[in-house]
């Protein structure tokens, strides 16, 4: 491992075990808005995106957080690539926690996405 990949995992945040996360946990990280939206540009994307590629209306520290709501409710994974804070939805691990529940989600048109 070169060290530039050891300095890249040892940066890599540390992600819940989706057995250790509650239905209530991921309900009030879905009920904002901003992070319907980070959700919903991730699984358009259908590849790990840049935090700072994801088109938000709130500033970047404001941004961090939302990510880190996700991040600690088991929806979404993070890793560096690089200088990049890459993001991906964990659809596959997370529709077996909370079977249908995404795809419901996503499926719903969302009024105040642009609030």
């Amino acid at each position: 491992m070169t060290p530039a990949e050891r300095a890249g995992r040892d940066r890599t945040p540390a992600h819940p075990d989706l057995d250790a996360i509650t239905l209530q946990q991921v309900l009030e990280a879905l009920v904002d808005p901003v992070r319907r939206r980070i959700v919903r540009q991730l699984h358009a994307a259908r590849q790990d995106v840049a935090c700072g590629t994801i088109d938000l209306p709130v500033s970047k520290s404001t941004a961090t957080h939302h990510f880190h709501v996700l991040r600690e409710a088991g929806l979404i994974r993070q890793h560096y690539a690089g200088t990049s804070r890459m993001n991906a939805l964990r659809l596959e691990e997370f529709d077996r926690a909370f079977p249908g529940l995404l795809p419901a989600l996503l499926a719903q048109r969302d009024d105040d996405l642009d609030a």
